[in-house]
């Protein structure tokens, strides 16, 4: 069927292709409308709400609100933690400069929303609410983990038993956890509620879990089914654009419960007899701590359907920072980087073009001798690309090649909390944040015209042309949102297609002079 379309058709339905596929992309990806935080604190707070009779977390069970007082600090390197009274880590402060809210505070990760980190609730409906009224004794009220791991022992006496949570905090975020439960009284540890913090138009949030077969599983808010059941899970996250509570197991111990809330939040738990141990960790989803606490932890990065192409981009792009030393030009090196990894190809699909725009003229000629007769025509066109080496689908194909990679490097780029108040150069004080004057969207804009502009066409049909004239125009509203990064990606992406472009022009106009010499010198 493609064969029978002009080659100007191909091209339209290429570039539609890519845009629609953008646009799908973002509504099945991206994020979905915010919830209101306040609401969902104010009907969760402090409460075990839930009765968990036969191995099912049932929403409808509410406790009474309840406000516990804390008993307990940890200071961390990179961290300030508490611990309040039903022996939740109730408040995660991180110290790093950047991890700021809009009113320069630094960012707590958890809000008095329920469940909390390493909050219990039991299926029995009497345990579950006494548990909730008797309050955890502690070892120690100070805990100084900011140099050297730190125990700490909360323990619960609830009349014929006992929870006793032995904890080790590191200083990194992580911790050990292990809980004895001395009956055979069914309960549900969390790992805690996914991180809530000031959000932007890119967050999405939800759960992510590792199967037995290490297949991932991403439940997004809105998508859990309710009593969901994962058994042998070695890593349950909760997540949202940068960061994450969760507990890994290397046992593949974890029976894991997934719920939804009032509001459709997703929430996890880990059902459990007796003991219970694990680590845990609460912070920012930063690749090199996640892979010094635990290599397999970086599963919690996720890239969606390109993940094969994003990890290694990732991984390419840290390593240019390790010698560069600003991630804005490691950003311009990695695109630079990629330009010369596609150039065969991309230089493949520039000369068909310009083969296609010289049989322009001809191909009209056929069209007009032959009209009425499509057979004809198209018989005559393919003789004519084959006789002249040209490829229909030349100047297309480096086109779809390159969505699956800039897919990729938009994940990378929109998931990397390194990116997190990193400056690149003047204006560009955040690389994940918009460009705050737009200057990066509209050089973009105007540079995509430009390669536009001296990209070869044979266009027949103005319609067709003035279409691909606004695609420009399009796309520089897309990306007025993006974070600064990736619109920087974008845009060095069109210089390095300007100046391949520019090469492939004047290579293919030297040959045509060459070929228009030897002509006249046969004659």
């Amino acid at each position: 069927m493609l064969d029978k379309l002009s080659t100007q058709k191909r091209l339209i339905i290429a570039t539609v292709i890519s845009v629609l596929f953008f646009i799908a992309y973002d509504a099945l990806f991206a994020p979905k409308p915010l919830i209101d935080t306040n609401k969902t604190v104010e009907q969760n707070q402090s409460a075990p709400a839930t009765n968990l009779a036969n191995s099912t977390i049932d929403k409808a069970a509410i406790a009474p609100k309840q406000i516990s007082k804390n008993i307990a600090t940890i200071e961390g390197a990179t961290y300030s933690a508490t611990i309040d009274e039903l022996g939740r880590i109730s408040n995660f402060t991180l110290k790093d400069s950047k991890f700021k809210n809009e009113n320069g505070e630094q960012i707590s990760l958890l809000k008095p929303s329920s469940p909390l980190p390493l909050e219990i609730r039991f299926s029995d409906t009497a345990i579950n609410e006494k548990a909730f009224k008797v309050a955890y004794t502690v070892s120690s009220d100070k805990i100084d983990a900011t140099k050297s791991p730190a125990n700490i022992t909360l323990t619960q006496n609830l009349d014929s038993f006992s929870v006793v949570k032995n904890l080790t905090f590191h200083p990194d975020g992580s911790y050990d956890i292990d809980v004895n439960v001395n009956s055979n009284h069914e309960y549900f540890i969390t790992a805690g509620f996914r991180p809530i913090v000031a959000v932007d138009g890119y967050t999405v949030h939800g759960v992510l879990l590792r199967k037995e077969d290490d297949s991932l599983e991403i439940i997004e808010d809105g998508d859990a089914k309710g009593n969901e059941i994962f058994r042998s899970v070695d890593l349950l996250a909760n997540s949202d654009r940068y960061y994450t509570t969760l507990f890994y197991d290397n046992k593949r111990s974890m029976e894991v419960f997934i719920q939804n809330d009032a509001d459709e939040n997703t929430l996890s738990f880990a059902r459990n007899i007796g003991n219970f141990s694990a680590k845990g960790y609460i912070g920012p989803k930063d690749y090199k701590t996640l892979k010094a606490i635990e290599p397999s932890l970086v599963d919690t990065i996720e890239y969606g359907w390109f993940t094969f192409i994003a990890k290694p981009a990732f991984l390419l792009l840290d390593w240019l920072y390790s010698f560069i030393g600003n991630w804005g030009f490691a950003i311009v090196a990695l695109t630079i980087i990629i330009r010369i990894v596609l150039f065969p190809l991309t230089y493949k699909g520039m000369v068909s073009m310009n083969k296609l725009k010289e049989l322009a003229p001809r191909m009209k000629e056929i069209q007009t001798k032959y009209k009425g007769d499509p057979q004809k025509i198209n018989a005559h066109v393919m003789e004519l690309y084959r006789k002249h080496g040209a490829n229909p689908m030349g100047g297309c194909l480096p086109i779809l090649i390159q969505i699956p990679i800039f897919f990729a490097i938009y994940r990378v780029l929109l998931n990397a909390i390194e990116l997190k108040g990193a400056e690149w150069i003047l204006w560009i004080n955040d690389l994940a944040e918009l460009d705050p004057y737009f200057i990066l969207p509209i050089l973009m804009g105007i540079t995509m015209y430009i390669q536009q502009h001296i990209t070869p066409t044979n266009f027949t049909d103005p319609m067709q042309e003035k279409i691909m004239k606004f695609l420009p125009l399009i796309f520089t509203f897309f990306f007025i949102t993006f974070p600064a990064g990736l619109t920087l990606y974008w845009f060095i992406n069109n210089l390095c297609s300007i100046a391949q472009q520019m090469v492939v022009n004047k290579i293919f106009a030297r040959h045509k002079a060459q070929e228009i010499a030897e002509k006249r010198h046969e004659h």
